[in-house]
């Protein structure tokens, strides 16, 4: 299985990700967490200390490995190197271990800037395809709102292209621009999770939005998830109402794909 999810920032995505990437990693399934959203938090929402993540290096900052792999410093734009570096070490050889989960964490750098044609543009890219249409473990990609992540041919690969939608206005939008993008890009199962609902007028208002994104379902705001991100807990050690909900996400995501 092979997940992207997206969406607005602040609506949850990331919470979403380390409970899909613990409901897999719980069933003794390898997975790969790539945190490819510059805001990067999956670390923390995955349970990982402060003092371990302030160790984390991000992949665009090892300007040692881009180098060599590429045959160019990081930074330089145009000149000669490399366009298809080798990476299939690296999530072994610079991942971040928590149980089966192996988080990477893909870095700040011109990653999502799709004008950017320079090594370390070109490292993550093509490290992204790799975990997408080479790899056999599961692979859970946080993004930010948007898919300039993804090549044409990194897209064919993915499973589920998920956006996480909370109740209102922008949310919906940024959805339906995601969808319309995706579409441009040959991704066909776009998905809906509502998160942050509180009653079932939210999740009619999100099912009468959306369109014809197929809905997977909801997640209802919890105090406790706030309470987690702030304790640096991971929110599925905080509420299992929460697990229960992203269990049904998950089995009805897999009855679809």
């Amino acid at each position: 299985m092979k997940i992207a999810i997206t969406g607005k920032g602040g609506v949850g995505k990331t919470t979403v990700s380390a409970l899909l990437c613990y409901l897999y990693a719980s069933e003794n399934k390898k997975v790969i967490a790539v945190d490819a959203d510059p805001d990067a938090n999956l670390a923390a929402a995955l349970g990982i200390s402060k003092n371990e993540i302030e160790k984390l290096r991000p992949i665009a900052e090892l300007t040692d490995l881009i180098e060599e792999r590429t045959g160019a410093k990081p930074g330089a734009s145009g000149g000669i190197f490399k366009i298809n570096p080798r990476v299939d070490d690296i999530p072994e050889g610079f991942g971040y271990k928590v149980d089966n989960i192996t988080l990477l964490i893909m870095g700040k750098s011109k990653f999502a800037a799709s004008g950017c044609y320079c090594p370390e543009h070109t490292l993550l890219r093509r490290l992204l395809k790799h975990l997408i249409v080479e790899r056999d473990e599961v692979v859970i990609v946080d993004m930010e709102a948007g898919i300039e992540h993804l090549t044409r041919g990194t897209a064919e690969g993915v499973d589920a292209f998920i956006v996480v939608v909370e109740p209102g206005q922008r949310s919906i939008q940024t959805a339906l621009s995601v969808k319309s993008l995706a579409l441009e890009l040959g991704i066909k199962k776009v998905y809906v999770i509502a998160n942050k609902v509180r009653k079932q007028d939210d999740v009619d208002f999100i099912r009468n939005n959306v369109g014809d994104i197929e809905f997977l379902g909801e997640m209802s705001f919890k105090d406790s998830i706030m309470e987690s991100d702030i304790q640096g807990v991971p929110s599925y050690k905080t509420s299992q109402a929460t697990v229960d909900e992203a269990v049904l996400i998950k089995n009805k995501l897999e009855k679809l794909v």
